[in-house]
């Protein structure tokens, strides 16, 4: 026998304020438990932020048993979630990995078709990013949703879910952030009370706290490096969090202390994230302070640090900014390994972007930085005097953090250009910024062979160095073209 009940939840002066749909359904004689989780995600690209890294392999860590739906639309809402469903129409990407960790994606799938897949344990719903502390946004769409997935979940004892995204990082240029008057704590606040009352409205079984899992871990010494652009997650810390948080709340295990981890995140990063998304479990609607996570770890930059701009494979022994679209602000590298590949706890992110990157950096280059010709043939530059390609790019900064404000550390650059012209200069000025400051000149034009050192720079009180860079005075290239290909950071001796 089935059917459904609908139940209204009114205040004495007649204001609705729950809705409740009881469904009752005969079990299905094919119904068998088999041990295997279940979990489906009708959202969009923060749902793949949640679960499409690491969730499994925590799982598997385990030995839990899951399967792993995400059916996709990019910025989707529930509104339109809600008109996909009601029109059963096959418009998203259906991202799934099956128990064996095979991952296969589908296009043009309806939500009804992914519903219809598999006997779903979990399915989660969640609003797009800038309507997701603004509960009136929830009020509509998500009865009817719910509504049209219980008809089509074919699980007798399906749990559903309320995923509370995140706040935007605060230098974030997301035109949403309007909505939280450009303040990440008051976005964090709305979140928190508009997914908390929208679990209620339609009595929702489960809440996954991510967005209070990343809060959490934005008091740590990692700060709000957690997003890659400003609002989707870091790839590595971030979606370390997410995954961390959805695996204690499907499981009911406690995350700290699961071996797992991405090999991109030294032990203490990782605990850190452990730690983050266990606190946001037991209190998912407040903030809890990393007051034993503030320093740099047990980890210490300890022998070379080399950092690449721009190279486009990975090399054992550094660090880089990967790539044609990594110059911008906001981009970063969060744990530095040194030469031998071990996690330092340093970081490096760019606060003043470049213009660009070029590869006509020299190869075939004779320095103490032993670079291969990837390497030394990319770098990131700016243009201090001319507009080049619709961009004046005068200064660009980098800053490190993490490091040790009682010592002294030597910087060294590697700048090139090989398309110089006879007589062009390339100056370049490296100006290193702690508790003192030196600036360095590197001629950049067609060099092999050069590289300029500021040695014996402090940090400030918060373990920061700033380095700008810029076009010197003796630069005479009509642009002001200034680069930088390679850097390498060693403890003053």
């Amino acid at each position: 026998m089935t059917g459904t009940a609908n139940v209204s939840l009114a205040s004495t002066d007649g204001i609705q304020v729950s809705v409740y749909t009881i469904t009752v359904k005969d079990m299905p004689a094919e119904f068998v438990e088999d041990g295997i989780i279940r979990i489906l995600a009708i959202g969009n690209s923060f749902s793949s932020d949640g679960v499409e890294s690491y969730l499994y392999e925590l799982a598997k860590e385990e030995g839990i048993p899951i399967v792993i739906g995400n059916l996709i639309i990019g910025a989707s809402s529930l509104d339109m979630h809600w008109q996909n469903a009601s029109g059963n129409i096959p418009a998203y990407e259906y991202w799934k990995r099956d128990q064996n960790g095979s991952i296969s994606r589908t296009p043009e799938t309806s939500i009804e078709a992914g519903l219809a897949d598999e006997q779903w344990d979990y399915i989660s719903f969640q609003q797009v990013s800038r309507n997701s502390g603004q509960y009136e946004t929830y009020v509509t769409p998500l009865p009817l949703l719910l509504n049209y997935v219980k008809s089509k979940a074919t699980h007798p004892y399906v749990k559903y879910i309320q995923h509370q995204t995140w706040a935007y990082a605060q230098n974030t240029t997301h035109e949403g952030f309007a909505n939280y008057n450009n303040d990440q704590i008051t976005m964090y606040n709305a979140i928190v009370d508009a997914t908390g009352r929208a679990k209620n409205l339609v009595g929702l079984d489960i809440l996954i706290p991510v967005g209070t899992a990343i809060q959490n871990g934005r008091t740590s010494v990692i700060g709000d490096k957690y997003t890659r652009d400003g609002y989707h997650l870091d790839v590595n810390i971030g979606r370390y969090t997410a995954a961390c948080t959805w695996f204690e709340a499907i499981s009911g295990k406690s995350v700290i202390g699961n071996t797992y981890k991405p090999f991109t995140l030294s032990e203490y990063h990782a605990e850190i994230a452990q730690n983050a998304a266990h606190n946001a479990t037991l209190k998912p609607s407040e903030i809890t302070e990393m007051v034993d996570y503030k320093g740099d770890g047990p980890d210490a930059l300890t022998d070379e640090v080399f950092i690449s701009f721009g190279s486009e494979t990975v090399t054992s022994g550094w660090n880089g900014f990967m790539g044609s679209s990594s110059y911008t602000k906001g981009k970063f590298i969060l744990n530095l390994k040194d030469k031998n590949d071990v996690f330092t706890g340093a970081s490096i992110e760019i606060v003043e972007g470049f213009n660009s990157r070029n590869d006509t950096g020299e190869k075939g280059t004779i320095t103490d930085f032993n670079m291969s010709d990837d390497l030394s043939s990319y770098s990131y530059f700016g243009n201090s005097k001319l507009d080049f390609s619709e961009k004046l790019i005068e200064k660009s900064v980098l800053k490190l953090s993490g490091l040790d404000n009682s010592k002294t550390y030597d910087l060294c650059f590697f700048g090139s250009k090989s398309s110089a012209v006879l007589g062009e200069n390339g100056e370049t000025k490296y100006t290193s910024k702690g508790k003192n400051e030196i600036a360095v000149l590197l001629d950049a034009a067609n060099n092999k062979s050069n590289t300029v050192c500021a040695n014996g720079i402090q940090p400030d009180d918060n373990g920061d160095i700033l380095i700008t860079i810029n076009a010197g005075e003796n630069n005479n290239n009509v642009y002001g073209f200034y680069c930088i290909n390679a850097m390498r950071i060693t403890l003053s001796n």
